[in-house]
């Protein structure tokens, strides 16, 4: 395996001011005076309290197969949301259209439904204690910037990726196709207890999928990158060259006996495990009783090197935000400490129906690094190997086959085995097994090539013993 595709700007890359580049239809004024136009009619219909949300989002999305351009896509949508409460009876209601009868339709609607739906006695906004209401306390994480492009510099982005991945080796001929993709959307909310605030996001990438060999012997693999401005995407060529390399190394697959030997996942796939432990541990799992993690706090989930540190307020972070989806502020905390959890994932309702306070996690997570205190600065993908030993190097996951209940993991995989700390030949068709408790006690180190998937970072994991089911 290479070195991961470098960050270094398109040439098509620009920033600019909100108005200019972002293609909105709508202001920030104009969502504000929404919010406040649908919250007073729920206050005239008699709401003891109630809840709203405009967004609009917008993009261009462009792909490329075999050097002629597949698909031109713009997209671009709006939609506003109103949660009433009678009491402790909620209703909601949404509309994408913005026109003062449909507004007025649409409160009316979620009063209804509030009138007549059976009383819940969790129900209800979040306390004003943990309401983000002092707007200028909030930080500013530089979350949005506009990709200035059109359709044809970003059909130019998506076929020099592509025949980057074709360059790299005769091999390679063939392509699932690349994509590139400029989004941003804005929004705005606010309640009848005082808060109110918004902000504007963008997200841009580019993709490729070549396909190696012919016939039966083909291989497929990927890579992209992902950030909130095109300026710090890697370039076309790197993500193509690394998708190729990726593609080829998988030539000449086998299978391999079945077994129990140690595994080591790919950072890419890692991400997947520390997801795991924020499914568990979030509040609608836990007060349905449906996790292997119930009631877990302040007791050991983790091998003891283990810690997770979660940052809402990281700089351009794909998980930050100043408040979570009900308007509660966000904090940094460390989540994991020395194996021991030190806070759930917690909404509002979830919250109230464990008895305990909202952590500001309506909406999910955000940005997760998971980390252990045994990894070194020289601890990158080599050493990892070398500490495998002999056994399966996970570098793609298949299925769904997690059972969050009761921590049973059961995945199809495709890698490659090691001998002696080397990469030996490539392996496909096996499947992994293990449970989940098990697992995350017999992680036996972290590398430090670490990676971001969406909002979690964490660089490749050495699990002590997995069961494998090959041949």
């Amino acid at each position: 395996m290479s070195k991961q595709a470098k960050s270094s700007s398109p040439p098509t890359a620009s920033h600019g001011t909100h108005e200019s580049v972002s293609g909105f239809a709508y202001r920030a004024e104009q969502f504000q005076q929404l919010i406040e136009d649908v919250l007073a009619e729920a206050k005239q219909l008699g709401a003891s309290d109630a809840g709203a949300e405009v967004s609009e989002g917008c993009g261009l999305s462009v792909s490329t197969r075999m050097g002629e351009i597949e698909n031109v896509e713009r997209n671009r949508d709006k939609s506003l949301g109103i949660s009433v409460y009678v009491g402790q009876r909620r209703g909601n209601a949404s509309t994408s259209d913005f026109s003062r009868k449909a507004l007025q339709d649409t409160v009316r609607a979620a009063f209804d439904i509030a009138r007549f739906t059976a009383e819940d006695p969790v129900a209800g906004l979040p306390d004003v204690e943990d309401l983000s209401l002092d707007a200028s306390a909030r930080p500013e994480l530089d979350l949005f910037h506009p990709w200035a492009i059109d359709a044809q510099a970003a059909a130019e982005i998506a076929l020099r990726c592509e025949a980057a991945a074709f360059a790299t080796d005769k091999r390679i001929a063939n392509s699932e196709g690349a994509a590139v993709s400029a989004q941003q959307s804005h929004f705005y909310m606010g309640n009848s207890r005082g808060f109110r605030g918004g902000y504007a996001s963008s997200r841009h990438s580019i993709s490729v999928a070549p396909i190696a060999g012919r016939g039966a012997q083909m291989q497929r693999d990927s890579w992209y990158s992902s950030m909130r401005s095109a300026a710090d995407l890697a370039t076309p060529e790197s993500i193509g060259r690394y998708a190729a390399e990726r593609a080829l190394s998988r030539l000449k697959s086998r299978r391999v006996a079945t077994a129990e030997v140690p595994v080591l996942f790919e950072s890419t796939v890692a991400a997947g495990l520390l997801g795991a432990v924020v499914q568990a541990t979030s509040g609608g799992a836990l007060y349905r009783r449906a996790s292997f993690l119930l009631d877990s706090l302040g007791k050991s989930v983790l091998a003891s090197h283990i810690d997770i540190n979660e940052n809402p307020h990281e700089l351009k972070g794909k998980g930050s935000s100043p408040f979570d989806d009900e308007g509660v502020t966000t904090k940094a905390r460390s989540v994991v400490e020395a194996g021991v959890l030190q806070g759930y994932f917690l909404s509002t309702y979830s919250a109230r129906k464990l008895g305990m306070r909202t952590t500001g996690h309506a909406g999910g997570s955000h940005n997760l690094q998971m980390s252990s205190r045994l990894t070194a600065p020289g601890d990158k993908l080599t050493t990892m190997l070398k500490r495998l030993g002999r056994g399966l190097f996970v570098t793609e996951l298949m299925g769904q086959g997690v059972n969050y209940v009761n921590g049973d993991y059961s995945r199809g995989a495709s890698g490659y085995w090691v001998e002696d700390g080397e990469i030996a030949y490539p392996v496909h068709e096996v499947t992994i097994a293990g449970n989940l408790s098990e697992m995350f006690q017999n992680i036996i180190g972290i590398g430090c090539d670490r990676y971001t998937m969406g909002g979690k970072t964490i660089g490749s994991v050495l699990i002590s013993r997995m069961k494998l089911a090959g041949s």
